[in-house]
């Protein structure tokens, strides 16, 4: 029998612990390092050679899929996995533009870790099904290319000056941009409009 070599990226110590545990319940499954933060988590991989890095998204240092993103390009024989609690179709989105191999949220059925960990070293791509539905039924931007540029800047927390200035617009056209967002999304400020968008899947 093989043994898949993990690599366990989680900065909660007592959630990555159990899961370091529930791992080494599996004959054929190992992990041979953990880290907390995301950017260590190439240099771990360099060092351990891992067969899969079972990542978090929402990591101290480098976020998970930047992580992930860089991991492909440095330790390409390392296959990733994201373990999120983050549901969203955005997020997904955003994972499978980073090419991750799979895609687990945290609330799923112990046993699935494992048979997701097996699948993505055997090459396979590994998506949770009800978030692959979700993802596929969710609409596409209602935003100009314009506004998008104008509600990313939002997002990063650029006021209204840094956002013109950004873009080569007068405050008073990104205004005009701003009060057109809510008004498509339907929300009740520049803030909802962001949080619309992020879970969406429009900026990251």
């Amino acid at each position: 029998m093989l043994t898949v070599k993990i690599l366990l990226a989680e900065d909660v110590h007592m959630i990555r612990g159990a899961l370091v545990a529930l791992l080494h319940l599996e004959p054929d499954l190992r992990v041979v390092a953990t880290v907390d933060r995301g950017d260590t988590i190439v240099a771990a991989a360099l060092e351990h050679k891992p067969d899969v890095a079972v990542i978090d998204i929402d990591l101290p240092g480098t976020d998970g899929l930047t992580a992930a993103t860089e991991l492909r390009m440095r330790v390409p024989a390392c296959r990733s996995l994201i373990l999120t609690a983050l549901g969203r179709p955005g997020i997904l989105r955003r994972a499978m533009t980073a090419q991750v191999d799979g895609f687990l949220l945290k609330d799923s059925p112990p046993d699935q870790l494992a048979t997701a960990v097996r699948n993505v070293a055997a090459g396979r791509r590994v998506v949770d099904p009800q978030l692959a539905l979700t993802a596929w039924e969710s609409p596409n931007s209602p935003l100009l290319p314009r506004e998008l540029e104008v509600l990313r800047l939002a997002a990063r927390g650029a006021d209204i000056a840094e956002i013109a200035g950004c873009l080569y617009l007068s405050q008073g056209t990104v205004r005009n941009y701003l009060t057109s967002i809510v008004s498509k999304l339907g929300a009740r400020n520049r803030i909802d409009a962001v949080r619309i968008a992020e879970d969406a899947g429009w900026i990251p």
